[in-house]
């Protein structure tokens, strides 16, 4: 824990930026009929009934000190799925960075190995060397800043339902065009300070 709230006192600097990634499952679904679109004095309406097309998953990174953030739509989210994602931050979206410091929850699939397991061992070890990896501890995914930004995005993109994983792509991108733009970035104020203080319990007790 005090690892990661340490990695949030450092200070913006676009050498090392500090991204935070996470990831959620949501369900495709498709209506059974048409939606009515809202009118005057109406409200738009659906029907309750839905059909279910399988499920996507969502990565999220984001960089809070710059208000930044990358949505990703996937199939599934495998090792070999992680690996790309972190391929696109590395050649895509940071590609002067000297490192990436990535703060991200202790999911197996988020290791060094997964490139391996989708790279050859050449461009494997490339991508490993622009990483910095923190990890959020069992049970603290809160500390992981990327869920302000899931939450936002389940609020104001995956509680609409979509039917099929290129209609998800588009108004996620939607979304993430329309948050970049207005910006907005996060003031993190837990401290490690504060940490000892208010959970003071999950700490060792120590003799005097």
């Amino acid at each position: 824990m005090e690892d990661v709230l340490e990695v949030y006192q450092r200070p913006y600097d676009p050498r090392f930026p500090q991204v935070c990634l996470d990831e959620v499952s949501t369900q495709l679904l498709a209506d059974t009929r048409r939606p009515q679109p809202p009118a005057p004095g109406r409200v738009a309406r659906e029907d309750y009934e839905y059909v279910r097309h399988g499920v996507a998953n969502v990565f999220l990174c984001c960089e809070p000190l710059r208000g930044w953030r990358s949505a990703t739509v996937s199939e599934r989210r495998t090792r070999v799925d992680w690996a790309q994602v972190i391929r696109d931050l590395v050649d895509i979206h940071y590609p002067t960075a000297e490192r990436i410091v990535l703060v991200q929850d202790n999911l197996n699939t988020h290791t060094l190995g997964s490139l391996y397991e989708a790279f050859p061992p050449k461009e494997a070890r490339r991508l490993a060397e622009k990483l910095e990896l923190h990890y959020t501890p069992k049970h603290g995914s809160w500390l992981n800043m990327a869920e302000i930004e899931l939450s936002i995005l389940r609020r104001q993109c995956l509680a609409r339902r979509s039917p099929d994983q290129a209609t998800l792509t588009a108004q996620v991108a939607a979304w993430e065009a329309h948050r970049n733009t207005a910006g907005g970035t996060v003031n993190w104020r837990f401290t490690t300070a504060d940490a000892r203080i208010r959970l003071k319990r999950l700490y060792p007790i120590h003799a005097s």
